[in-house]
């Protein structure tokens, strides 16, 4: 635990350093908890996403790093590689491709990477997956774009 506890301060300390070096990702720490953090980020440019923030929700585990993060989105989404209702989020760096490597930050790099390059054949969200995968790219992009506006974008008035 306390390798996990140097290796996330450590972490914090560059957040804290580079604030703004990265401008579609905001991490923050808890001010209580090391082992959670939460992230806003922005959605990817030329994507249904576009325009939008996202905030996910880190549980590290004690072990970090050495195990990945716990990551899931608290906004939804609607994409082929995320939970619609837990936010739960498919992607192989975050179960059986962990290295530690990897940073928090650079987690949130593969998220963004993600959104932009959906991967229809294991969804989570099996309609988004369906709408892809049958060849419907306008059905799927138009509903990612209106769970964007509904969900990740600030309310106007």
């Amino acid at each position: 635990m306390q390798t996990s506890r140097a290796r996330l301060f450590k972490e914090y300390k560059a957040v804290q350093r580079e604030k703004g070096a990265d401008p579609d990702i905001q991490l923050v720490c808890d001010d209580s908890n090391i082992f959670k953090w939460t992230a806003l980020i922005k959605g990817p440019s030329e994507t249904p996403f576009e325009g939008g923030v996202f905030q996910l929700v880190f549980a590290i585990p004690e072990q970090y790093p050495l195990q990945p993060p716990q990551v899931r989105f608290l906004t939804k989404i609607f994409h082929p590689n995320v939970h619609f209702k837990t936010g739960e989020i498919c992607l192989d760096i975050l179960k059986n491709a962990w290295s530690p490597a990897w940073t928090l930050q650079s987690v949130c790099r593969a998220i963004i990477a993600l959104m932009a390059h959906p991967e229809p054949d294991s969804p989570l969200n099996c309609d988004s997956g369906n709408l892809l995968r049958s060849g419907d790219i306008r059905g799927y992009q138009s509903m990612a774009r209106m769970y964007t506006r509904l969900a990740a974008m600030p309310k106007k008035g």
